[in-house]
């Protein structure tokens, strides 16, 4: 036998064994029935709450880590989403009003605060916590699956996803939530645009630019974050884009330009070099000079530095070949223009157009349409974040914000954190028959929950407009369903399993005012409670219907308006420390407009006059009824009412809510400020003193 034979076939039979061993592993479907396609922020958010609720799902990621889009992204490595961490508050909720970044659970340590404690916190820093929140949860995530194709399977009991992995191997799913984000960078097809380098691929040294010229295409925070970083060694940067400037403090939207990275507006407003230009990019060429060569002594050419040119479409005449990129000196724009402003040429132009979604992957019985906002870079998407045309596939994270598109802030971890907990709620009763979570209260409590959850409530706060609250009226008592869907309205019992009554219901919504003002001008600020629908800023805004609206009626509703137009509506008046406590601005109007919903007297008496009333009145108010006519109450005297007014409620009882302290003093200063002290509805009934 041949020394090395031994050797040859034992190596030979382990790599059978191991290659058998391979295509079983990848040959061999795996069921389950929630698939969650990618590890990000969205993806891991969801995996908490199918974990919760002890589904059998499993988390699929490309890469080796959660959250690696961040190890890249943003290039120049500081996050714009806010983390502050100093609220001179204990209350949780409350707090994630101002935490950008954390995910939900029902852990208070499990907050981003524990790996940065920077307002705007460096890139590297939220893969680390997406790390911590997987392994600390125990999360299910299978690494290094690259998932090439999904393809839909109908069969005769219900439709299925099969998601095929770079190894070929299966992973067939009830239910597909995708959760992949937006990574493909957005392209523009101009004549020259193979010129031009792209955000994704540029150097971040800013010595690499050093006396350069440089032009930037868009005017996003990508486009302002680059320019920031080069701006103090660059000769000269200009950006150009088809619309102007939109900052996020004018428009409220948290994906328009951050002050954070605005220092080029303060350089091109003050003349220093810098410049922003309007031009549609697709009428737009970037060219090269065909004559930049010139003779050296001794007959050679000599290479110059390439150096390019913005022309617009409708200047060049002479030029036989429309798409080439190489042009003369007299069609340029501006030859023709002597003073066309960006006649100087360029040495980088610089693509930083965003991300669009990777359709890519879904073969045509999966694959869910192109938005019909965002320039199609996202999916459409149902209401409760359903793929249109695609069953049982539901759209997570940055990839759904073509439902509040430059709205509000479902593109954003602090916005879609809300809506993976609403689709989730979704899937529970679709799936398990589990109704939306819901509270239920006595009607005489619900002033005092409204008032909470206006104070502290994270979800309706930061998902203004889109996520809500919803008051199922049921007579004396109802049912508090938290953070509904509100473009999904018209399906509300289907979706969260909970019927509305004769009486009707409320939906509690936090938005902007509509009206184009000055935000940093004088009267950008509403104070007076009687004009309170002329709010500005982020103010609570009550809806009552006596039934759903119809899908026609969604559609149709005014321009602007989150829902369409109710029976009644309520506007709570805009507030400086968004606290909405104070008694006469806030608590009394919000409670005669609930008196007129419920058609009931919801003020609060002492024992002695619910005993007069139970006397003299064949209808005693509700909240004698559930309290002292039920064994309860509190007796009044004119010790405990001075004790009342001297020294308020204990420091050590109050629990902080997110509100301030409560007046004891409220009913004594009533009077002189013209308050009243009656119930909005016009009853036989007083309160008895």
């Amino acid at each position: 036998m041949e020394p090395g034979l031994p050797c040859f076939i034992f190596f030979t039979l382990v790599g059978f064994v191991f290659t058998s061993f391979n295509d079983f592993h990848h040959n061999n479907t795996q069921h389950h029935d929630y698939c969650v396609l990618g590890a990000g922020p969205a993806g891991l958010q969801m995996g908490y709450f199918l974990s919760k609720a002890k589904r059998d799902y499993i988390i699929l990621e490309r890469n080796s880590g959660p959250g690696s889009f961040f190890e890249k992204y943003p290039r120049h490595r500081k996050l714009i989403s806010i983390n502050k961490i100093h609220t001179g508050r204990r209350n949780r909720e409350f707090n994630l009003r101002h935490d950008w970044n954390s995910l939900l659970s029902d852990r208070p340590d499990l907050l981003f605060k524990r790996v940065s404690s920077e307002f705007y916190p460096p890139a590297d820093k939220l893969p680390l916590y997406l790390s911590m929140f997987e392994k600390e949860l125990g999360l299910k995530v299978r690494y290094r699956v690259d998932v090439g194709r999904i393809r839909a399977v109908e069969s005769a009991a219900e439709r299925s996803y099969i998601l095929t992995d770079q190894q070929g191997g299966d992973y067939t799913c009830r239910v597909l939530l995708v959760a992949t984000g937006l990574w493909v960078p957005q392209m523009v097809e101009f004549v020259g645009s193979d010129l031009v380098e792209g955000y994704e691929s540029i150097s971040t040294n800013p010595e690499d630019y050093k006396d350069q010229a440089v032009l930037i295409l868009g005017k996003g925070n990508s486009a302002f974050e680059t320019a920031q970083s080069i701006i103090g060694t660059a000769g000269r940067v200009h950006m150009l884009s088809s619309s102007p400037v939109r900052l996020a403090w004018q428009t409220h939207y948290v994906g328009d330009l951050r002050a954070v990275n605005n220092e080029l507006i303060d350089t091109y407003q003050l003349k220093s070099l810098d410049g922003l230009v309007e031009a549609r990019l697709e009428k737009i060429v970037i060219a090269e000079r065909k004559d930049q060569c010139k003779r050296a002594p001794g007959g050679k050419k000599k290479a110059k530095r390439r150096q390019f040119y913005l022309m617009l479409k409708k200047y060049p005449q002479n030029s036989h070949d429309k798409n080439s990129s190489g042009v003369t000196q007299e069609e340029l724009s501006g030859y023709i223009i002597d003073n066309f402003p960006m006649r100087k040429p360029y040495d980088r132009v610089i693509r930083c157009l965003g991300f669009r979604f990777n359709f890519s992957i879904f073969d045509s019985s999966a694959s869910p349409p192109n938005s019909e906002n965002a320039k199609g870079r996202l999916p459409g998407i149902t209401a409760w974040y359903e793929g249109k045309d695609s069953p049982g596939l539901f759209v997570l994270g940055t990839a759904s914000h073509s439902r509040d598109y430059r709205a509000s802030a479902g593109g954003f971890i602090h916005g879609f954190r809300y809506t993976a907990r609403a689709v989730h709620r979704v899937l529970e009763h679709r799936y398990h028959g589990n109704a939306w979570p819901s509270i239920n209260l006595s009607t005489t409590q619900l002033l005092s929950w409204i008032l909470k959850r206006i104070s502290e409530a994270s979800g309706p706060y930061q998902m203004f407009e889109v996520v809500g609250d919803v008051i199922l009226l049921q007579g004396p008592r109802c049912e508090y369903v938290e953070e509904f869907l509100l473009q999904a309205l018209p399906r509300f019992s289907s979706l969260s399993g909970h019927q509305v009554s004769s009486h009707g219901f409320i939906v509690l919504v936090m938005q902007y005012g509509k009206k184009k003002i000055d935000y940093l001008g004088h009267g950008r600020a509403e104070t007076d409670w009687t004009k309170a629908w002329k709010s500005n800023f982020l103010h609570p805004v009550l809806y009552y219907y006596d039934r759903l609206p119809t899908e026609e009626e969604m559609r149709m509703r005014p321009h602007g308006w989150p829902l369409p137009r109710p029976k009644a509506i309520h506007h709570m008046v805009e507030d400086f420390l968004t606290e909405w406590d104070g008694p006469l601005s806030h608590i009394q109007p919000l409670r005669h407009f609930l008196e007129h919903c419920v058609q009931t007297d919801l003020r609060a008496f002492y024992a002695d006059s619910c005993f007069r009333a139970a006397l003299t009145h064949r209808k005693p108010p509700l909240f004698c009824q559930q309290g002292y006519l039920n064994r309860q109450g509190l007796s009044r005297s004119t010790q405990l009412l001075q004790h009342t007014f001297d020294n308020g409620p204990p420091r050590s009882q109050h629990h902080d809510a997110g509100t301030s302290d409560a007046n004891p003093a409220f009913p004594s200063y009533l009077a002189p400020a013209g308050g009243c002290l009656s119930s909005g509805l016009k009853l036989d009934f007083c309160q008895l003193h």
